[in-house]
């Protein structure tokens, strides 16, 4: 047999309660935080779902006063010509 070293490290095997309650504490703090997380991700998608479809909504607002100042400047280039041609005759 190999005399044993005083100095080299030994492996206690012995584990005592509050290894265990700590080892618990800590994997019921990884799986809290992994949830409080999913949570927060799933609010954030619905939040960005919202402000999507609010951008697609405002976007169709804008496209819908555009063709509208479009057909108003024909209408005043219009006007403007028959009372340019109107003040020219008389």
């Amino acid at each position: 047999m190999t005399p044993i070293n005083s100095k080299s490290w030994r492996l206690d095997r012995q584990i005592n309660l509050s290894v265990i309650v700590q080892l618990v504490l800590l994997a019921s703090l990884i799986v809290g935080s992994w949830l409080n997380l999913q949570r927060q991700l799933d609010l954030l998608q619905r939040d960005v779902s919202m402000l999507l479809q609010s951008q697609i909504n405002l976007q169709q607002k804008l496209e819908s006063l555009w063709a509208r100042s479009i057909s108003h400047e024909y209408r005043l280039q219009t006007i403007e010509k028959r009372t340019a041609k109107a003040t020219e005759t008389h």
